[in-house]
């Protein structure tokens, strides 16, 4: 397993609950997969630089884990259509 670090955005207009339920269930992808979580750090909310989709502000998130090429592959599939996540971004620690 090699080693990740993911940066993904929540959609600011949710409410505390479910953007917990929303990071639980976007970090429950890497972890039925077969991957490890090492870290989880929550930016917050942050201002955007420039807007997306008529949105000025998100919940940052980076996660870094371990996972196999298929635990990896799934979790960009599945955060690339979950309509709660604006943007994600996957980074190799180990390149």
């Amino acid at each position: 397993m090699k080693r990740y670090e993911a940066m993904y955005i929540v959609n600011a207009s949710l409410d505390d609950e479910s953007r917990t339920a929303a990071i639980e269930a976007i970090q429950n992808v890497i972890v039925s997969n077969g991957g490890v979580i090492e870290k989880t750090d929550e930016w917050g909310m942050r201002d955007f630089a420039y807007r997306i989709e008529d949105m000025t502000k998100g919940y940052y998130v980076v996660v870094t884990f371990s996972a196999d090429a298929n635990a990896l592959s799934e979790f960009d599939r599945l955060t690339g259509i979950n309509q709660n996540v604006v943007r994600h971004m996957i980074v190799n620690l180990e390149a």
